[in-house]
C-alpha cells in the first residue's frame, strides 16, 4: 500500500543514481585532473549542482504532482522511468548541445568535441544564448502560472483578494495571453535595440509552445479516452509535464555554467538532482500531500510566477540562481505553514 511506504523507499532509486553519479564524477575528476584534490573538487561541484537543481525545482515537483495525480498508474510509472531519461539526457545533455549547435552554427559532433576540449568556449556560447532562453522560458512559465490562477472553477484561494479577482475575470477569453503579451512587449522595450527582435521572437515561441502543448495534450488524451487506452491522463499529460520540466530547467542549466564549464560534470550534478525531484513528485502524489496541505500548490504556482518574472529580469541583470531557489523555497514554506494553520483552525488532519 502507498500509505505504508516509508519516505526512504520513495527515494531508493534516487540514492542509487546518487551513488552512480558520484562514482562517475570521481572517475571524471580523476581523468581530468589526475589528483585527489581535483577529484574531490569535481565531486563537490556535482553535489552543489544536485542541491541547486532540487532547490530550483521543488515547485516543479509540486506542480508535477498536481498533474500526475490525474494520470493512470501506468503513465505515472512511465513518468518516473521514461521521464527521468528525457530529463537527464534530453535537458541536461542534448539541450545544451543543441544551443551550441544553433548559436555557434556548428554540427552536433563538433559541439560535443567543443564541450570536451574547449569548455571555456563552450560556456561562452551557452551564456551568449541566455537572452532568447530567458524570453522563451519566462513566457512559458508565466502562462503556466496564470493558467492556474485564471480558473473559474478554482475555489480555494490563498491570497484571497488577488486570487478571487483572477477567478472572477477568468471568463474573459484569452486574458492570460493578453497579460503575458503586454508584459513581453513592455520588457522588450527595456532591451538594447538590437536585442528587441530576438527577445520578442523567443517570447512568442514560448507562448506558442505552451498553447501547442495544451492543444496537443487534450487531443492525445481524448483519443486515448476514446480508445480506452488509458483511464485518465496519458500521453498528453506526460508531454505537458516534460515540456514544463524543460522550461524549469532552462535557468538551472545556464546557471550551472557559473559553477562548472564542463558539460559532463553539469549533466551528472543536475541529473542526480532531477531524480530526487521525480521521486519527490511520486511521493507527493501517493501520500496525497497536496490534499492535506491545501495552499501548498498555490505556493508552487506563485513561485513559478516569480521565476518567470526573474527570467525576464535576467535578460537585463544578473540574478544569482541561489536567490531564485531560496525565493521559491520560501514561498512554498510559507504556503505550507499557512496550510498547517488552516488545518489546526478547522480541525483537519495534516
Amino acid at each position: 500500500m502507498a500509505g505504508q511506504r516509508t519516505i526512504a523507499s520513495y527515494f531508493a532509486w534516487a540514492f542509487v543514481v546518487t551513488a552512480a553519479g558520484l562514482g562517475l564524477g570521481a572517475w571524471l575528476g580523476w581523468t581530468m585532473t589526475g589528483t585527489l584534490g581535483g577529484t574531490m573538487s569535481v565531486l563537490f561541484i556535482v553535489a552543489v549542482l544536485s542541491v541547486l537543481e532540487i532547490s530550483l525545482s521543488f515547485d516543479n515537483a509540486i506542480v508535477n504532482a498536481n498533474k500526475l495525480k490525474t494520470m493512470s498508474p501506468l503513465w505515472q510509472r512511465r513518468f518516473l522511468t521514461w521521464g527521468i531519461l528525457i530529463a537527464v539526457f534530453g535537458m541536461r545533455i542534448v539541450f545544451p548541445v543543441l544551443i551550441v549547435v544553433i548559436a555557434g552554427k556548428v554540427g552536433p559532433i563538433e559541439a560535443l568535441v567543443l564541450a570536451a576540449s574547449q569548455p571555456d568556449r563552450y560556456a561562452e556560447i551557452m551564456k551568449g544564448a541566455h537572452l532568447p532562453i530567458a524570453a522563451f522560458g519566462g513566457t512559458f512559465l508565466m502562462m503556466v502560472a496564470l493558467n492556474f490562477f485564471f480558473d473559474h472553477e478554482k475555489e480555494v484561494h490563498w491570497v484571497r483578494q488577488l486570487e478571487s479577482w483572477a477567478a472572477r475575470y477568468s471568463s474573459v477569453r484569452g486574458i492570460e495571453i493578453a497579460i503575458v503579451l503586454a508584459i513581453l512587449v513592455g520588457c522588450s522595450n527595456l532591451q538594447a535595440p538590437a536585442d528587441v527582435p530576438v527577445f520578442l521572437k523567443a517570447g512568442v515561441w514560448g507562448l506558442l509552445t505552451f498553447l501547442a502543448v495544451e492543444v496537443l495534450g487534450q487531443v492525445l488524451d481524448r483519443k486515448q479516452a476514446a480508445t480506452a487506452a488509458a483511464a485518465q491522463g496519458g500521453l498528453g499529460a506526460f508531454l505537458y509535464l516534460e515540456v514544463l520540466d524543460a522550461s524549469f530547467s532552462f535557468d538551472g542549466v545556464i546557471g550551472a555554467f557559473a559553477l562548472s564549464q564542463n558539460l559532463f560534470v553539469i549533466a551528472i550534478g543536475l541529473g542526480v538532482g532531477a531524480m530526487y525531484v521525480r521521486s519527490m513528485t511520486v511521493m507527493l502524489v501517493e501520500k496525497r500531500t497536496l490534499a492535506h496541505y491545501q495552499y501548498l500548490e498555490h505556493g508552487a504556482f506563485y513561485a513559478i510566477l516569480i521565476l518567470s518574472v526573474i527570467m525576464y529580469a535576467q535578460s537585463l541583470y544578473h540574478i544569482p540562481e541561489v536567490l531564485t531557489g531560496l525565493g521559491g523555497a520560501c514561498l512554498i514554506g510559507l504556503a505550507f505553514w499557512s496550510s498547517v494553520r488552516w488545518n489546526r483552525k478547522n480541525g483537519a488532519q495534516g
